[in-house]
């Protein structure tokens, strides 16, 4: 929690316009409460009260009391006054309060989604220009009767979570970003493994293919002798890689030495099946 006053009125301010409401008892006593399933949220902001306005919770307030509130926070009804944002750290503090009161994240391990709930587009844009003036871009959908100010992008969760000095769930984020960056990493790598295996294997298939098309048909004969060795060694060997098959030559040859000769003996095939 902030220290400042200043700061503790802005946060304050967020809570009351985006989930709190002023009251009026039949018996002329002013009641402030906040609308809110979260009951730390709720304890959250009768403490800011408390040490903004010196008001404890239970006790009901003065019209002199109510007028100060009145006065400092402005109508909940209407986006917070732009006076009470004008620092940088009350605009931290605003929208710690604002993510408080009616935001909410999914799960990140599913996906990144932020939003803020919003009951009109006035206080929607607010969000939307405060956040810009931390270089955090936001955009605003209609959803139903509400006004959604949301971010999708993690980077820019992390800089709001940051800027709200939210600091254990930042961390617990950057965690669960970096696992799944080295989950889909990982997934990239395997799949990238599997389709140049996929890749060898149908290459050596068609190569034999080539091969044992060339040996039925009277081919063979015509071969010169290191395209004869090539293709022994090719039908010994079906599982080689190139580099392999170079191997395994006498003299060794190349990767590119051994493709070339593989290439050639795929041409002749070719010519005996035209």
């Amino acid at each position: 929690m902030s220290s400042g006053r200043h700061c503790q009125l802005a946060e304050l301010a967020a809570l009351i316009h985006f989930c709190g409401q002023y009251g009026r008892e039949k018996e002329g006593t002013f009641v402030l409460g906040f609308q809110t399933e979260n009951e730390t949220v709720a304890k959250k902001g009768f403490t800011l009260l408390r040490k903004t306005f010196n008001i404890d919770v239970g006790v009901k307030m003065s019209e002199e009391q109510m007028q100060e509130i009145h006065a400092k926070i402005g109508d909940p009804d209407k986006p917070v006054d732009p006076i009470l944002l004008k620092n940088s750290c009350c605009k931290r503090a605003f929208l710690r309060g604002a993510f408080l009161s009616t935001g909410s994240i999914s799960d990140p391990s599913k996906g990144y989604h932020l939003e803020f709930v919003c009951p009109d587009e006035d206080k929607a844009q607010q969000i939307r220009e405060v956040l810009h003036s931390f270089e955090i871009e936001a955009k605003i959908v209609l959803r139903k009767k509400y006004h959604v100010v949301y971010l999708k992008e993690g980077e820019s969760i992390v800089d709001l979570l940051n800027v709200c000095e939210a600091h254990v769930a930042l961390m617990e984020l950057e965690n669960l970003r970096i696992l799944k960056d080295m989950r889909n990493s990982i997934n990239r790598r395997v799949n990238c493994e599997a389709a140049n295996i996929t890749k060898t294997v149908n290459a050596a298939a068609r190569q034999i293919e080539d091969i044992e098309f060339i040996q039925s048909h009277g081919g063979w004969s015509m071969l010169p002798e290191m395209l004869q060795q090539m293709a022994e060694v090719r039908l010994e060997y079906p599982d080689a890689s190139l580099k392999e098959l170079g191997a395994y030559l006498d003299p060794p040859v190349g990767k590119s030495g051994v493709n070339h000769r593989l290439q050639k003996l795929s041409e002749i095939a070719d010519k005996l099946r035209k």
